[in-house]
């Protein structure tokens, strides 16, 4: 498994690779499986804003694709705004509510309260948490029988 730096940088990485020319905030997401395979995504925007598409939920479709949502076992999600083409910010960001309720269909599918690791475009202060932490009293599949 990748340490919580690596996985981190490999977030912020891909936030390098968004397309966020509206909000100029660019994201990017990492995606550990238990084997510790990582795959990443990255947000994109949309002149019609809804259309755009979540730095988490571009990473899930990757890991699906690569070795399936059951295998998800943890997430690190950093980015901050682009001033002068530089990402910076080291205030922590986290998933909006609809990431936390796709990581959540991964949590339930995988039987594991995923790891949630929250970074800024830089620096060293990151937090690490859990989706039911994020995401409690959740509606989740287990909801619907």
């Amino acid at each position: 498994m990748a340490s919580t730096q690596d996985l981190v940088a490999r977030a912020r990485e891909a936030a390098q690779r968004a397309h966020a020319p509206y909000s100029r905030f660019h994201v990017g997401c990492a995606v550990e499986a238990a084997d510790g395979t990582v795959v990443s995504g990255a947000n994109v925007e949309n002149a019609c804003y809804r259309l755009g598409l979540c730095a988490e939920q571009a990473a899930l479709s990757a890991a699906q694709h690569a070795f399936g949502l059951r295998e998800v076992a943890r997430i690190a999600v950093a980015g901050g705004p682009m001033r002068d083409d530089i990402i910076g910010g080291a205030e922590p960001i986290t998933p909006c509510g609809g990431c936390r309720q796709a990581i959540l269909e991964a949590a339930a599918l995988s039987g594991r309260d995923i790891e949630v690791i929250c970074a800024g475009a830089d620096g060293d202060d990151w937090v690490v948490t859990t989706i039911s932490a994020l995401l409690p009293a959740a509606f989740g599949p287990a909801a619907l029988g």
